[in-house]
């Protein structure tokens, strides 16, 4: 008999749907996913109809028996609260669950997500069905945790435009602003005539004739976003009641932005994501060029992969889950290319890399009915070994043990600032999801291994931080941030501070209460329509002797001096002449959105921090973890890096 390996390492799971395949196959496929190195099946997050098929009538008989066959071959089982798909009885008898569209719609029954969070009949219903699974299967010996829900935002459903939330709307503002001439002064109401006399007035901010108020759709996002955290916090404090020693988790999505997940992933024990790389760029990538989308149809790219990752492991500050891993085509992009040969060997080894402790593949068996046809799982429907499952059978998890991610560089990201910027980008091609990964893509271009964190979490450790698009800027951030300047060099990007916490602006123009630690005002900014560039020139030279130019694109923003000293000027243009980009002390601030001057000031900054890094070829990646480095080709090219040689869409591992 061979002795257990002492050393942690990656785990491996795959969600299933027992419900969806005759009660004979289920003993079998848990034979299957054990012998292919499982540890865990998760199942049931959209199986209330079974559950309750009636009004307070219960069958668990068929759960019961699909546990127990999971459960004799020592898989452990992660239970999810269905609270994702609410019954039609429940919808029929109750209609006013249902949530509404911006444009005023109700979204009705034969879907999924049709709920409206702020619904108290709902909440009720929501913890009556958590109490109930709860206390049948909470403390039984294969549950090893929870998933509650799932993907909360999904299908643009963190926000319900009217019903529940509308009637709930304006108690939240009372409570945050207490009166209505507060609100008022905070919103700047006094524009356009929108003074309102009492809360009772005020509605969800759609549907209004032209351009709506951004300080209204802030706080409407801001109430959306708490009520998601409410709900939440009502299933984990049951579950905590009747599972003790369970863990719980939640399966947070790609580029979502429907609400706060730094305050939604509070009191779970680590945070789970779904990922899904080649529907991710071609979905929610909207700014990617569509020479980057062909090149990466396959693979999906890495660093919006890695981006998540890291995101993700930043939530709690410590590992993750991968809930949800294709393994296969998806079927809900506008186009689905078929993963390329050894693409999810890949998938699996970043992921581990970054911080994921557990790796869970959708799905085992390709659904032979209903919206998904389309989408792999590790068996066809015929229920033969799909590509994907080759892959995950050929991985040896030996190589990847469990331990921290040690970064020495953090971006800063908030939700609040995301909101705010979006609501008036300027400039239609930009966004906050955009600036901010094109700063992330260059760290990571750069070799460095990243930590992605709130601007108010503890920033001690870090010798570089990165702050891309933090536009919202409160008193006690600034002293947090001066606070952090004081042992680390910070990078700031474009419209920084630029709006104060109701959403105005600084009433002494911007960076308002940053501008000591900045040490520049702002001059003027500038919305570049697709074509237009304009040069940015740094005051040094190059060693050719040559000055270091760089073509910005999209965004420039100038600045008067105020203590700081400019390294970078605009060359042409209307801002010609006029600083770029400024350094004050440890702190520096980009102006103009361009991908080689990202990329050249960040070098600069990490190398004055005494950090080591490497001129990554495109597509290639480095990321450590345990003292082993994981170096990753996403190309369809041979590379040689580091003594190393990288086949196509590969990956090997090296010991520190």
């Amino acid at each position: 008999m061979t002795a257990p390996d002492p050393t942690p390492h990656l785990q491996l799971a795959v969600c299933d749907y027992p419900e969806h395949v005759p009660q004979d196959r289920w003993s079998d496929y848990a034979r299957q996913q054990k012998a292919l190195g499982l540890s865990a099946v998760r199942i049931a997050e959209f199986a209330w109809a079974l559950m309750e098929p009636e009004p307070g009538r219960y069958d668990w008989a068929w759960l019961d028996a699909a546990i127990d066959a999971i459960a004799a071959e020592g898989l452990q089982v992660v239970l999810c609260t269905p609270t994702a798909t609410p019954p039609a009885w429940l919808i029929r008898t109750h209609p006013e669950i249902l949530p509404v569209d911006r444009e005023g719609r109700v979204r009705e029954f034969g879907s999924r997500r049709q709920y409206d969070f702020a619904s108290p009949v709902y909440r009720e219903h929501s913890r009556r069905i958590t109490r109930a699974m709860a206390e049948r299967y909470g403390q039984h010996p294969a549950v090893s945790g929870w998933q509650t829900d799932n993907e909360f935002g999904c299908h643009d459903t963190a926000r319900s435009w009217g019903g529940a939330s509308a009637a709930a709307f304006p108690a939240w503002l009372q409570a945050r602003h207490g009166t209505v001439d507060a609100l008022n002064e905070a919103w700047g109401n006094v524009f356009w005539s929108m003074t309102y006399q009492s809360f009772d007035q005020i509605l969800p901010p759609n549907l209004t004739v032209t351009e709506l108020n951004p300080s209204h759709l802030l706080d409407f996002y801001r109430f959306a976003s708490d009520t998601v955290r409410d709900f939440q916090a009502e299933q984990l404090a049951i579950l905590r009641e009747l599972s003790p020693g369970r863990f719980v988790t939640h399966n947070f999505m790609i580029f979502e932005s429907g609400f706060d997940h730094y305050a939604v992933s509070q009191g779970l024990d680590f945070v789970s994501w779904d990922n899904y790389p080649t529907g991710m760029l071609e979905f929610f990538s909207g700014w990617g060029s569509e020479d980057l989308k062909t090149r990466y149809a396959r693979t999906g790219h890495p660093d919006y992969v890695a981006f998540h990752h890291d995101l993700y492991r930043g939530m709690l500050q410590r590992p993750f889950w991968v809930m949800e891993q294709q393994c296969g085509q998806v079927n809900w992009a506008p186009y689905n290319p078929l993963p390329a040969a050894g693409a999810v060997g890949l998938w699996t080894a970043q992921a581990w890399a970054h911080g994921a402790d557990t790796v869970s593949y959708f799905r085992w068996r390709a659904a032979t009915m209903a919206q998904e046809v389309m989408h792999s799982g590790l068996l066809r429907h015929d229920e033969t070994p799909d590509r994907g499952h080759l892959e995950v059978e050929a991985l040896d998890l030996t190589q990847f043990p469990a331990g921290e991610v040690r970064a020495r560089v953090a971006v800063l990201h908030d939700y609040e600032s995301l909101w705010i910027y979006d609501q008036q980008r300027h400039a239609a091609s930009l966004s906050y999801w955009a600036q901010t990964v094109a700063y992330y893509g260059a760290l990571r271009s750069l070799g460095q291994d990243v930590d992605i964190v709130h601007p108010d979490h503890d920033l001690s450790g870090y010798d570089v931080i990165v702050a891309p698009a933090l536009t919202l800027m409160t008193p006690g951030r600034a002293a947090h941030l001066q606070d952090a300047a004081r042992h680390a060099r910070i990078v700031f990007g474009p419209r920084t501070a630029y709006r104060t916490p109701s959403g105005r602006t600084p009433e002494d123009g911007q960076p308002g209460v940053l501008r000591d630690l900045l040490g520049v005002r702002l001059q003027n900014f500038d919305s570049l329509r697709p074509g237009l560039h304009v040069t940015v020139t740094a005051s040094s030279e190059d060693s050719s002797g040559q000055p270091v130019a760089a073509q910005a694109h999209t965004w420039t923003e100038s600045y008067r001096l105020a203590g700081a000293q400019a390294t970078h000027a605009y060359a042409d243009g209307p801002l010609a002449g006029q600083p770029a980009v400024t350094r004050h002390g440890n702190v520096t601030v980009i102006g103009a959105h361009s991908e080689a001057l990202i990329r050249s000031v960040l070098s600069a900054e990490l190398a004055a921090a005494g950090l080591p890094q490497q001129d990554l070829p495109e597509g290639v990646r480095v990321s450590r973890r345990s003292g082993v480095t994981l170096l990753q080709n996403w190309t369809d090219d041979t590379v040689h890096l580091a003594g190393r040689t990288l086949a196509p869409i590969s990956f090997t591992v090296t010991h520190d």
